[in-house]
């Protein structure tokens, strides 16, 4: 017997699911007399059906994957008009699985189970019962938006095996460190976190000339170039996204996304928990969220 689809489960590519105009009531008997031996392209393993204003979604079985068309040897209804929520979506991509989910939950309706989105170009495809897997990027702001968040957000657009992803921020914030510990005169790893903290702020990538008795709100690597400029290590306030991620592990099992300066290339994968690199590349990020979310699962391992 043809099973429930998975939560999340969308057909890819799309060309698997090919849609028709009916003139038969949308029940299961109706549709089963329509679809059993009834000639069906190789590729489509499941069939919209629609018939005035209502949609049904069903499933189907052929004789045989080699010939152009085969004949409907099984076909089951898996969700009627009442459980089918059409969407017209003109600006989404229907081949991306988050994409799908998030305009699905965009427009949820109570029983609803198959979303069928007309997306970009006119294609069409479906999701049934859209759970997206939470990832929490831990990553430190400013600059906003996050380095990280931005290209993980741009890996989930483009990889099209990745099941929904909702990226959630989990920011570690220079100001609110800052006010935290309030001090006359901050150093900041870069010009690019700079920031208004109320005080003198210098940047330790600038090397300033004169060593100050400053505020350090660095990782270790900072204190390390600290300590090889000035000989010494001032007091510092940790900004490491990784330690903050150990130490506050994610709620309701969420998966977490972050990254570490000591570690300079590869990917850290560990209890659920993905690390890259500062300077990380898309291919990288890539690589944890496939395997956070169990498209290349592995053992966990150091990886590069």
């Amino acid at each position: 017997m043809i099973p429930d689809p998975a939560p999340n489960m969308i057909t890819r590519p799309y060309r698997g699911l090919s849609v028709q105009e009916v003139d038969v009531p949308l029940t299961e008997p109706d549709l089963m007399e329509l679809l059993i031996g009834r000639e069906v392209y190789r590729r489509s393993d499941y069939l919209v059906l629609r018939n005035g204003g209502e949609t049904a979604l069903v499933a189907v079985r052929k004789a045989s994957d080699e010939p152009l068309f085969a004949p409907v040897v099984e076909a089951r209804l898996l969700a009627g008009p009442d459980e089918v929520v059409s969407i017209d979506a003109p600006d989404v991509d229907v081949g991306n699985a988050s994409a799908l989910a998030r305009v699905a939950l965009a427009h949820a309706r109570p029983g609803g189970r198959a979303y069928v989105v007309q997306g970009r170009y006119e294609h069409v495809n479906f999701i049934w019962e859209p759970a997206p897997v939470r990832v929490r990027v831990t990553e430190v702001v400013p600059p906003e938006p996050p380095k990280l968040l931005d290209m993980a957000a741009q890996v989930v657009a483009f990889d099209e095996d990745l099941p929904p992803v909702e990226l959630v921020l989990d920011a570690v914030d220079i100001r609110t460190l800052a006010a935290d510990h309030p001090a006359e005169r901050y150093l900041l790893p870069c010009r690019g976190s700079g920031v208004d903290l109320g005080a003198e702020v210098e940047f330790l990538d600038t090397r300033p000339k004169e060593r100050h008795d400053w505020l350090l709100v660095g990782c270790e690597r900072s204190l390390q170039f600290h300590r090889h400029f000035y000989g010494d290590e001032p007091p510092r306030v940790d900004i490491c996204p990784r330690r903050r991620a150990a130490a506050a592990p994610g709620n309701d099992g969420d998966l977490v996304l972050t990254k570490c300066c000591l570690l300079e290339r590869g990917v850290e994968l560990e209890h659920g928990r993905a690390t890259v690199p500062w300077g990380t590349s898309l291919d990288e990020v890539r690589e944890a969220l496939r395997w956070l979310t169990g498209v290349d699962r592995r053992d966990e391992a150091l990886v590069g």
